[in-house]
């Protein structure tokens, strides 16, 4: 018997290993070692992204912000449209996912689909963006989180949440999910599936309890055609400046920034069995479900909303903790609260899980400073623990605004939103390009792969634009948008690094199986650690 068998894909012939299980052949095939342990299920690869979306948190976190920019009639359409559009990014993905299913995600994928001396940059440039987005996604999630901890808090006491007391909470919470992260490794599939349950019957019961309680509900008209623009902080709005359009283009942040994330499923492809499939269809699983639960959710809150101005001028600070106390009592209230405090708990916990595998994968390819030290694999969970807590702490650090700016948690979301989306949009887009050189994995779109993937880019181009205009009238120290400045010092960072260094060591995705075959031992002991550059690589690279 030979040790090798050949398979044929995309009509080439690939070999891989006799015995050796198929996810892991083809991890093979792209390069790598299974190195993390790799036991979770399509339910559970589903329940990552859809707890990193998680409506819950998102809708709540930005209720005030769409209320304020655009009103009931922007939150309702807006999250139809944006819930369209947002699923043929997930199609897009799914079907490159498919074709490439490693935790690198994006990153390996604009190296896959870009002409080989292209690769490296395509690979660098993607890798920078997916990373600020995951960072901003975690910071958004967890900040909300500590917010809404905060105000429950001021329910029937003197406390006054301050934004160095939210800053010390969010610090609390961050540190809680990272030590889950460290030391809980073996039972996160089991805490997801809980995840999975608490957001799906979550929702559901809170808007059943709010309408159901409600005293009056609002008119059809107020929901569906109101629109609001509070945008001005001097009283003159965008819609008086500029013109109503503007307000609804910066008013779908609510929507797109709660529809991200689902990019979890793909860095967790590693750890999943039957990775092609299982990862695309999370993603597409995770995102048809949210925007259902999401529009329910939307058009639950708006209907039992009481009195708008006393809302939106809450003296809890969130407008959806006013809706609860104004339906369900103290009480309910704290039920409800306790809810929604949950579910963005675990979002911001496997958004942390998932950050530290896209960082863990960058690392081993020598993405990030300090690759030698952060692309190390605990031996005893066989995850990377390093990478966790560098994911913390740089979500942390780009909170810290949040201290001297009014605006800060609404421009974290826009940071993250259009971090992830670029990282979404450029394998996306070189798919396009240079579509003759894609292999299509078992989850495929057919003819409708090309007008996909196109409209896919359009509606990430719109969105990126969109995301860094002004939100506030008028812009000054306190109202400035500061997404444009953290996507340029990363983006100058990023280019700047690669033309005065990177471009000449860094080579895109290693491959860990050729490394080995040429006589370097890319993994010590038993899958310990990930792989080691080769010598000449080692004296180039920082």
């Amino acid at each position: 018997m030979t040790d090798e068998s050949s398979i044929e894909k995309g009509g080439r012939v690939q070999t891989r290993p006799v015995g050796i299980p198929d996810d892991e052949a083809e991890l093979a095939r792209m390069g790598y070692k299974q190195e993390l342990k790799r036991d979770l299920t399509l339910l559970q690869n589903f329940g990552i992204s859809f707890s990193i979306i998680s409506v819950i948190t998102g809708i709540p976190s930005l209720f005030l912000y769409g209320l304020n920019t655009g009103g009931p009639a922007v939150m309702t359409w807006g999250f139809v449209v944006v819930a369209f559009f947002t699923m043929l990014v997930g199609l897009a993905m799914g079907e490159v996912c498919s074709a490439h299913p490693t935790s690198g995600g994006p990153y390996f994928w604009a190296a896959m689909l870009s002409e080989p001396k292209d690769a490296p940059f395509a690979s660098w440039v993607t890798g920078w963006f997916n990373l600020l987005g995951q960072v901003a996604v975690t910071a958004g999630i967890s900040y909300a989180c500590a917010n809404f901890i905060s105000t429950l808090a001021t329910f029937n006491t003197n406390f006054v949440p301050e934004p160095r007391t939210t800053i010390g909470i969010y610090a609390a919470v961050l540190i809680s999910q990272a030590l889950i992260n460290t030391f809980g490794v073996h039972l996160l599939k089991y805490i997801n599936n809980v995840s999975i349950w608490w957001h799906a019957i979550g929702t559901t019961a809170l808007v059943i309890a709010v309408l159901a309680a409600a005293p009056t509900h609002q008119s059809g008209k107020f929901v569906f055609q109101t629109f609001i623009d509070n945008t001005g902080v001097d009283g003159v709005g965008w819609s008086q400046r500029a013109s109503p359009a503007y307000v609804v283009v910066i008013g779908i942040l609510m929507a797109q920034y709660t529809l991200t994330g689902f990019d979890g499923s793909a860095h967790m492809t590693e750890e999943t069995r039957n990775a092609a499939m299982s990862g695309s269809i999370g993603i597409i699983m995770a995102i048809g479900v949210s925007a259902v639960l999401g529009w329910f959710l939307i058009l639950g809150l708006l209907f039992s909303i009481q009195d708008l101005d006393a809302t939106v001028n809450s003296p809890t600070g969130e407008p959806v903790a006013q809706i609860f106390l104004d339906t369900v009592g103290e009480k309910g209230a704290i039920v409800l609260m306790v809810i929604v405090i949950g579910a963005m708990f675990f979002c911001g916990t496997f958004s942390i899980t998932s950050n530290s595998r896209m960082m863990y994968a960058f690392a081993r390819d020598g993405g990030i400073p300090g690759h030698k030290f952060f692309h190390k694999v605990s031996r005893e969970s066989k995850s990377p623990i390093r990478t966790v807590w560098l994911a913390c702490t740089l979500s942390f650090i780009l909170a810290l605004p949040s201290l001297g700016s009014s605006v800060a948690f609404s421009a974290v979301t826009s940071i993250a939103t259009i971090g992830l989306y670029i990282s979404y949009a450029i394998p996306i887009a070189l798919r396009v390009v240079y579509r003759r050189r894609f292999e299509r994995g078992p989850f495929h779109l057919g003819p409708f792969s090309y007008p996909v993937a196109i409209t896919a880019c359009v509606w990430i181009a719109y969105i990126s634009i969109a995301f860094v205009l002004p939100q506030a009238n008028p812009v000054d120290s306190q109202t400035l948008n500061y997404t444009i400045v953290a996507v340029g010092i990363v983006l100058t960072y990023c280019m700047g690094f690669w033309v005065l260094s990177a471009r000449k060591w860094f080579t895109g995705p290693v491959k860990q199986i050729t490394e080995e075959e040429a006589g370097v031992d890319s993994v010590e002991g038993m899958s310990s650690e990930s792989a080691e550059p080769t010598p000449a690589e080692d004296e180039k690279r920082p």
